[in-house]
């Protein structure tokens, strides 16, 4: 069974940090780009960054404005995608989705195969 579990969410005063973990298991994700979205409420869910197989390749949205960073951890059994969040807004509340896609462009696209449950992030003012 695949899954895309999240952890790290909660809950920040502006201008605090967050490191959001993603854990893919149940299959092999090699060569898989990895990636995290957000969806805040009344809104279109949307990329806020993605990451190639290797870690070479980085994406980002615009929102972003180098506040965020994706890295990655391939393992044989294992694989892990992280998004450290510095310098947090009340803009940035949303709820957090991991996904994996083993396309980059489909998955800046949010065409992905695998999704996570999500986890929240709130940031208060």
């Amino acid at each position: 069974q695949v899954q895309l579990v999240e952890s790290g969410g909660g809950l920040v005063q502006a201008g605090g940090s967050l490191r959001l973990s993603c854990a893919a298991s149940g299959r092999t994700f090699s060569a898989y780009a990895m990636g995290w979205f957000r969806q805040a409420p009344g809104k279109e869910r949307e990329l806020v960054a993605a990451i190639s197989w290797t870690g070479a390749d980085t994406f980002y949205g615009k929102f972003v404005k180098g506040r965020f960073t994706i890295s990655r951890d391939n393992d044989n059994d294992a694989y892990y995608v992280y998004l450290q969040m510095n310098s947090l807004e009340p803009d940035d509340t949303a709820v957090y989705y991991c996904a994996a896609e083993n396309s980059l462009p489909r998955l800046r696209n949010g065409r992905c195969d695998y999704w996570g449950q999500g986890t929240q992030v709130s940031v208060s003012s």
